[in-house]
Protein backbone atom coordinates (compact mmCIF):
# COMPACT_ATOMS: atom_id res chain seq x y z
CA UNK A 1 0.00 0.00 0.00
CA UNK A 2 2.80 2.70 0.72
CA UNK A 3 4.34 2.10 -2.61
CA UNK A 4 1.43 2.78 -4.22
CA UNK A 5 0.91 6.70 -4.96
CA UNK A 6 -2.74 8.05 -3.46
CA UNK A 7 -4.64 8.78 -5.71
CA UNK A 8 -7.93 11.42 -5.26
CA UNK A 9 -11.24 11.00 -6.98
CA UNK A 10 -12.76 14.28 -7.12
CA UNK A 11 -16.94 14.11 -7.93
CA UNK A 12 -18.78 17.32 -8.77
CA UNK A 13 -22.02 17.36 -7.65
CA UNK A 14 -25.12 20.21 -8.65
CA UNK A 15 -28.02 18.75 -8.10
CA UNK A 16 -27.95 15.11 -9.33
CA UNK A 17 -29.33 13.10 -6.23
CA UNK A 18 -30.65 10.66 -9.07
CA UNK A 19 -27.60 9.75 -10.41
CA UNK A 20 -24.87 10.43 -7.61
CA UNK A 21 -24.66 7.10 -5.80
CA UNK A 22 -23.74 5.27 -8.53
CA UNK A 23 -21.02 7.92 -9.47
CA UNK A 24 -19.56 7.56 -5.40
CA UNK A 25 -20.02 3.70 -5.61
CA UNK A 26 -18.44 3.48 -8.44
CA UNK A 27 -15.38 5.39 -6.72
CA UNK A 28 -15.69 3.29 -3.77
CA UNK A 29 -15.69 -0.09 -5.87
CA UNK A 30 -12.07 0.57 -7.73
CA UNK A 31 -9.77 -2.59 -7.57
CA UNK A 32 -7.05 0.11 -7.12
CA UNK A 33 -6.46 0.07 -3.32
CA UNK A 34 -4.81 3.42 -1.93
CA UNK A 35 -7.51 6.10 -2.99
CA UNK A 36 -9.72 9.30 -1.57
CA UNK A 37 -12.85 9.94 -2.77
CA UNK A 38 -13.58 13.44 -2.81
CA UNK A 39 -17.38 14.74 -3.08
CA UNK A 40 -17.83 18.36 -4.38
CA UNK A 41 -21.25 19.36 -3.82
CA UNK A 42 -21.83 22.80 -5.18
CA UNK A 43 -25.27 24.20 -4.04
CA UNK A 44 -27.69 21.63 -4.15
CA UNK A 45 -31.19 21.88 -4.02
CA UNK A 46 -32.37 18.17 -4.18
CA UNK A 47 -31.52 14.98 -1.85
CA UNK A 48 -27.82 15.06 -2.78
CA UNK A 49 -26.62 16.42 0.66
CA UNK A 50 -28.31 13.26 2.56
CA UNK A 51 -26.80 10.75 -0.02
CA UNK A 52 -23.36 12.01 1.11
CA UNK A 53 -24.24 12.40 4.20
CA UNK A 54 -24.79 8.51 4.17
CA UNK A 55 -21.48 7.62 3.50
CA UNK A 56 -20.36 8.65 6.39
CA UNK A 57 -16.74 8.70 6.48
CA UNK A 58 -15.78 6.61 3.46
CA UNK A 59 -15.79 9.66 1.38
CA UNK A 60 -14.45 13.29 2.03
CA UNK A 61 -17.62 16.03 1.62
CA UNK A 62 -16.98 19.00 0.60
CA UNK A 63 -19.78 21.02 0.63
CA UNK A 64 -20.31 24.33 -0.95
CA UNK A 65 -22.80 27.41 -2.20
CA UNK A 66 -22.99 26.76 -5.74
CA UNK A 67 -20.26 28.99 -7.76
CA UNK A 68 -20.26 26.72 -10.94
CA UNK A 69 -18.45 24.18 -12.30
CA UNK A 70 -14.87 25.86 -12.37
CA UNK A 71 -15.18 26.39 -8.09
CA UNK A 72 -16.51 22.71 -7.69
CA UNK A 73 -13.17 21.89 -9.15
CA UNK A 74 -11.43 24.44 -7.05
CA UNK A 75 -13.07 23.41 -3.96
CA UNK A 76 -11.87 19.69 -5.04
CA UNK A 77 -8.65 20.24 -5.89
CA UNK A 78 -7.89 21.98 -2.04
CA UNK A 79 -9.54 19.51 -0.40
CA UNK A 80 -7.75 16.45 -1.97
CA UNK A 81 -4.06 15.02 -1.28
CA UNK A 82 -3.26 12.60 -3.81
CA UNK A 83 -0.28 12.46 -5.88
CA UNK A 84 -2.81 12.02 -9.10
CA UNK A 85 -6.15 13.65 -9.64
CA UNK A 86 -9.20 12.20 -10.88
CA UNK A 87 -12.36 13.84 -11.90
CA UNK A 88 -15.70 11.93 -12.06
CA UNK A 89 -18.98 14.14 -12.77
CA UNK A 90 -22.15 12.92 -10.69
CA UNK A 91 -23.87 11.77 -13.49
CA UNK A 92 -20.82 9.70 -14.80
CA UNK A 93 -19.75 6.20 -13.49
CA UNK A 94 -15.97 4.69 -13.79
CA UNK A 95 -15.16 1.00 -14.72
CA UNK A 96 -13.70 -0.80 -11.64
CA UNK A 97 -10.31 -1.28 -13.23
CA UNK A 98 -9.92 3.00 -13.76
CA UNK A 99 -7.63 4.10 -11.26
CA UNK A 100 -5.50 0.63 -11.47
CA UNK A 101 -5.01 1.53 -15.28
CA UNK A 102 -4.36 5.29 -14.57
CA UNK A 103 -2.01 4.47 -11.85
CA UNK A 104 -0.09 2.24 -13.75
CA UNK A 105 0.22 4.98 -16.84
CA UNK A 106 1.97 6.97 -14.48
CA UNK A 107 3.88 4.83 -13.35
CA UNK A 108 5.18 3.35 -16.70
CA UNK A 109 5.95 6.95 -17.89
CA UNK A 110 6.92 9.59 -15.03
CA UNK A 111 7.59 12.26 -17.06
CA UNK A 112 3.83 13.13 -17.72
CA UNK A 113 1.35 15.40 -16.06
CA UNK A 114 -1.68 14.34 -17.79
CA UNK A 115 -3.68 10.92 -19.04
CA UNK A 116 -6.94 11.05 -20.93
CA UNK A 117 -9.12 8.75 -22.12
CA UNK A 118 -12.11 8.18 -24.05
CA UNK A 119 -16.24 7.63 -22.46
CA UNK A 120 -18.67 4.89 -22.97
CA UNK A 121 -21.74 7.26 -24.00
CA UNK A 122 -24.71 5.75 -22.13
CA UNK A 123 -27.98 6.98 -23.78
CA UNK A 124 -30.51 6.95 -19.97
CA UNK A 125 -33.56 7.34 -22.51
CA UNK A 126 -33.30 4.50 -24.84
CA UNK A 127 -31.49 2.55 -22.53
CA UNK A 128 -28.38 1.64 -25.09
CA UNK A 129 -24.92 2.35 -24.78
CA UNK A 130 -22.32 3.37 -27.80
CA UNK A 131 -18.83 3.99 -28.42
CA UNK A 132 -16.65 6.62 -30.69
CA UNK A 133 -13.73 5.38 -31.87
CA UNK A 134 -10.72 7.33 -30.49
CA UNK A 135 -8.89 9.49 -33.19
CA UNK A 136 -5.90 8.35 -31.86
CA UNK A 137 -4.20 5.20 -30.13
CA UNK A 138 -2.70 4.15 -26.84
CA UNK A 139 0.04 6.15 -27.04
CA UNK A 140 2.62 8.72 -24.97
CA UNK A 141 1.87 12.75 -26.10
CA UNK A 142 3.14 15.85 -26.64
CA UNK A 143 0.78 18.76 -27.99
CA UNK A 144 3.06 21.83 -26.13
CA UNK A 145 4.67 23.30 -29.19
CA UNK A 146 1.22 22.07 -31.33
CA UNK A 147 -1.18 24.23 -29.08
CA UNK A 148 1.21 27.16 -29.13
CA UNK A 149 1.21 27.42 -32.95
CA UNK A 150 -2.82 27.19 -32.24
CA UNK A 151 -3.14 23.34 -33.95
CA UNK A 152 -3.10 20.62 -31.35
CA UNK A 153 -5.00 18.28 -33.52
CA UNK A 154 -6.23 16.56 -30.66
CA UNK A 155 -10.13 16.62 -29.29
CA UNK A 156 -9.58 15.69 -25.34
CA UNK A 157 -12.49 13.34 -23.67
CA UNK A 158 -15.30 14.82 -21.55
CA UNK A 159 -14.23 15.76 -17.50
CA UNK A 160 -14.80 12.22 -16.71
CA UNK A 161 -12.23 10.96 -18.84
CA UNK A 162 -9.54 13.56 -17.22
CA UNK A 163 -6.81 11.98 -15.07
CA UNK A 164 -3.96 15.23 -13.89
CA UNK A 165 -0.49 14.78 -11.82
CA UNK A 166 -0.86 16.70 -8.67
CA UNK A 167 2.30 18.61 -9.48
CA UNK A 168 0.24 20.13 -13.05
CA UNK A 169 -3.04 21.21 -11.41
CA UNK A 170 -0.32 23.51 -8.75
CA UNK A 171 -0.12 25.52 -12.35
CA UNK A 172 -3.56 25.12 -12.79
CA UNK A 173 -5.86 25.65 -10.43
CA UNK A 174 -7.01 27.79 -8.78
CA UNK A 175 -8.87 28.51 -12.47
CA UNK A 176 -11.28 31.40 -13.34
CA UNK A 177 -14.66 30.71 -11.53
CA UNK A 178 -16.67 33.11 -14.15
CA UNK A 179 -16.23 29.76 -16.57
CA UNK A 180 -19.90 28.68 -14.88
CA UNK A 181 -19.71 25.15 -17.37
CA UNK A 182 -17.68 23.29 -19.56
CA UNK A 183 -14.79 23.99 -17.60
CA UNK A 184 -13.03 21.22 -18.35
CA UNK A 185 -12.23 23.11 -21.63
CA UNK A 186 -9.98 25.28 -19.65
CA UNK A 187 -8.24 22.47 -17.51
CA UNK A 188 -7.36 20.20 -20.86
CA UNK A 189 -6.05 23.06 -22.69
CA UNK A 190 -3.89 24.37 -20.40
CA UNK A 191 -2.41 20.82 -19.60
CA UNK A 192 -1.87 20.46 -23.00
CA UNK A 193 0.48 23.54 -22.96
CA UNK A 194 1.72 22.69 -19.89
CA UNK A 195 3.03 19.14 -19.98
CA UNK A 196 3.64 16.23 -22.20
CA UNK A 197 1.24 13.06 -20.93
CA UNK A 198 -0.48 9.49 -22.42
CA UNK A 199 -3.36 8.69 -24.51
CA UNK A 200 -5.22 5.43 -23.14
CA UNK A 201 -8.02 4.66 -25.62
CA UNK A 202 -9.70 2.26 -23.41
CA UNK A 203 -13.01 3.61 -22.44
CA UNK A 204 -12.47 3.91 -18.53
CA UNK A 205 -15.42 5.52 -17.44
CA UNK A 206 -19.21 5.66 -18.82
CA UNK A 207 -20.67 9.31 -19.47
CA UNK A 208 -24.73 9.31 -19.23
CA UNK A 209 -26.53 11.01 -21.59
CA UNK A 210 -29.75 12.89 -20.31
CA UNK A 211 -32.07 15.73 -20.57
CA UNK A 212 -30.30 17.79 -18.09
CA UNK A 213 -26.71 17.48 -18.94
CA UNK A 214 -25.98 20.78 -19.16
CA UNK A 215 -23.43 20.76 -22.19
CA UNK A 216 -22.83 17.71 -23.81
CA UNK A 217 -26.54 17.32 -25.48
CA UNK A 218 -26.61 21.20 -25.86
CA UNK A 219 -24.29 21.14 -28.92
CA UNK A 220 -26.39 22.85 -30.72
CA UNK A 221 -26.99 25.83 -28.30
CA UNK A 222 -25.02 28.49 -30.17
CA UNK A 223 -25.12 30.78 -27.39
CA UNK A 224 -23.54 28.46 -24.83
CA UNK A 225 -20.78 26.90 -27.07
CA UNK A 226 -19.80 30.73 -27.77
CA UNK A 227 -19.83 32.20 -24.29
CA UNK A 228 -17.75 29.02 -23.19
CA UNK A 229 -15.65 29.89 -26.36
CA UNK A 230 -15.10 33.62 -25.48
CA UNK A 231 -14.67 32.63 -21.36
CA UNK A 232 -12.01 30.11 -21.63
CA UNK A 233 -10.02 32.23 -24.52
CA UNK A 234 -9.29 35.06 -22.26
CA UNK A 235 -8.38 33.37 -19.32
CA UNK A 236 -6.38 31.09 -21.08
CA UNK A 237 -4.65 33.73 -22.75
CA UNK A 238 -4.74 36.12 -19.38
CA UNK A 239 -2.96 33.52 -17.63
CA UNK A 240 -0.84 31.69 -20.33
CA UNK A 241 0.16 34.37 -22.98
CA UNK A 242 1.70 32.14 -25.41
CA UNK A 243 -1.07 30.64 -26.29
CA UNK A 244 -1.95 34.03 -28.18
CA UNK A 245 -2.31 31.89 -31.64
CA UNK A 246 -4.72 29.16 -30.08
CA UNK A 247 -6.58 31.24 -28.30
CA UNK A 248 -7.01 34.04 -31.13
CA UNK A 249 -8.92 31.20 -33.30
CA UNK A 250 -11.12 30.42 -30.05
CA UNK A 251 -12.02 33.80 -29.55
CA UNK A 252 -12.56 34.55 -32.96
CA UNK A 253 -15.14 31.18 -33.31
CA UNK A 254 -17.08 32.54 -30.07
CA UNK A 255 -17.47 36.13 -31.52
CA UNK A 256 -18.12 34.45 -34.54
CA UNK A 257 -21.09 31.85 -33.29
CA UNK A 258 -22.59 35.18 -31.41
CA UNK A 259 -22.67 36.97 -34.80
CA UNK A 260 -24.32 34.80 -36.40
CA UNK A 261 -26.50 33.60 -34.10
CA UNK A 262 -27.85 36.89 -31.63
CA UNK A 263 -26.17 39.54 -30.36
CA UNK A 264 -23.08 39.41 -27.42
CA UNK A 265 -25.18 39.12 -24.36
CA UNK A 266 -23.91 42.15 -21.82
CA UNK A 267 -22.16 40.20 -19.49
CA UNK A 268 -19.82 39.69 -22.00
CA UNK A 269 -19.02 42.48 -23.60
CA UNK A 270 -16.13 43.44 -20.88
CA UNK A 271 -14.75 40.22 -21.69
CA UNK A 272 -14.07 40.93 -25.35
CA UNK A 273 -13.12 44.40 -24.61
CA UNK A 274 -10.28 43.34 -22.65
CA UNK A 275 -9.38 40.63 -25.40
CA UNK A 276 -9.03 43.10 -27.67
CA UNK A 277 -7.45 45.75 -26.03
CA UNK A 278 -4.62 42.78 -25.36
CA UNK A 279 -4.11 41.83 -28.40
CA UNK A 280 -1.11 44.11 -29.27
CA UNK A 281 -1.03 45.00 -33.14
CA UNK A 282 -3.25 46.33 -35.16
CA UNK A 283 -2.34 43.27 -37.91
CA UNK A 284 -2.97 40.84 -35.39
CA UNK A 285 -6.70 42.17 -34.84
CA UNK A 286 -7.49 42.26 -38.03
CA UNK A 287 -6.56 38.87 -38.19
CA UNK A 288 -9.02 37.72 -35.85
CA UNK A 289 -11.75 40.06 -37.58
CA UNK A 290 -11.19 37.89 -40.51
CA UNK A 291 -11.70 34.23 -38.61
CA UNK A 292 -14.78 36.12 -36.87
CA UNK A 293 -16.27 36.50 -40.33
CA UNK A 294 -15.43 33.51 -41.89
CA UNK A 295 -16.59 31.32 -38.43
CA UNK A 296 -20.07 34.12 -38.55
CA UNK A 297 -20.73 32.53 -41.99
CA UNK A 298 -19.76 28.47 -41.55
Amino acid sequence: MKDKPLISIVINNYNYDRFLREAIDSALNQTYPNNEIIVVDDGSTDDSRDIIASYGETIIPVLKDNGGQASAFNAGFAASTGDIVCLLDADDIFMPDKIAEVAGLFEGYPDIGWCFHPLRLVDMSAGKSFNISPEHSSRPCDFREAIKKGKPRFTPPATSGLCFSRSLLKLILPMPESILIASDNYLKLASLYLAKGFFDNRELACQRLHANNAYTLRQNNQSLKANVQILTAYWLRFNFPELEQFTNNAFAQGIGRYWRYMRLDADLMEIVRLYWSSVPTWLAKLEIVARCFYHSIR
